[in-house]
């Protein structure tokens, strides 16, 4: 049965394959409900016995038992050399690939949902939700939760802190260098080198690189 199992795997990887699933919607939902519960919207048991083999993970990486890890085969997931998701954490793969580079750190209780790409030495502190994803709504005549998603790759660059509490949604892109103050809701675009607050979330510093010092964005207080 794990021989089986481990073929279907490393079948379903191949992009031909894929592409051919995914071009087929009765065949898509089939393979989709082999691997993943339909009511608790996870991967099913046999395929997180087998996790270790389609997702990456860098050395001296951690990711402590007590988080959720909703990674299916055909997307990735990869994880860089000593980077760290904490307890209580979710990371979700299943509507975009996940991957996080090397020194980073997801804090306690975090839910990271792709598409996401964070980059090296990110600090990402307690209660931060990242969500590549949206529900569709706009059809009043269907039910919110039958009308699928909509996926946007959030970019976190390297070097960057996001305080406790905030929300990233999907589509943004956090620069290089950059602060995101506790609790906000960070909805646009962040620059390099920029200090964001609020929700949604504006820009309040940036470093003048001639100056060497956080300057005051004065119309953020406009």
């Amino acid at each position: 049965m794990h021989k089986v199992c481990w073929i279907f795997i490393k079948l379903f990887t191949m992009s031909s394959i894929k592409d051919r699933v995914k071009s087929n919607p009765r065949l898509k939902e089939l393979v989709l409900n082999l691997m993943v519960h339909p009511v608790k919207t996870r991967p099913r048991v046999w395929l997180r016995l087998f996790m270790r083999f389609y997702t990456s993970r860098g050395k001296g990486s951690v990711i402590y038992r007590s988080v959720r890890k909703d990674l299916v085969p055909f997307n990735r997931f990869i994880i860089g050399d000593r980077s760290v998701i904490e307890d209580f954490s979710i990371v979700n793969n299943m509507v975009g690939d996940v991957v996080i580079g090397r020194e980073s750190r997801a804090g306690l209780g975090n839910v990271i949902i792709g598409p996401v790409i964070i980059g090296d030495n990110v600090i990402i502190a307690q209660g931060v939700v990242l969500s590549g994803l949206d529900h569709n709504y706009k059809e009043c005549n269907i039910s919110i939760s039958k009308q699928g998603v909509s996926t946007s790759l959030i970019n976190i660059e390297d070097d960057v802190w996001i305080g406790a509490n905030s929300v990233v949604t999907k589509g943004v892109k956090i620069g290089k260098h950059s602060i995101v103050a506790a609790c906000s809701v960070v909805n646009k675009d962040v620059p390099p080198f920029s200090i964001v607050a609020g929700n949604p979330a504006k820009v309040i510093k940036q470093y003048n690189h001639s100056s060497g010092e956080w300057e005051r964005n004065n119309s953020s207080t406009q």
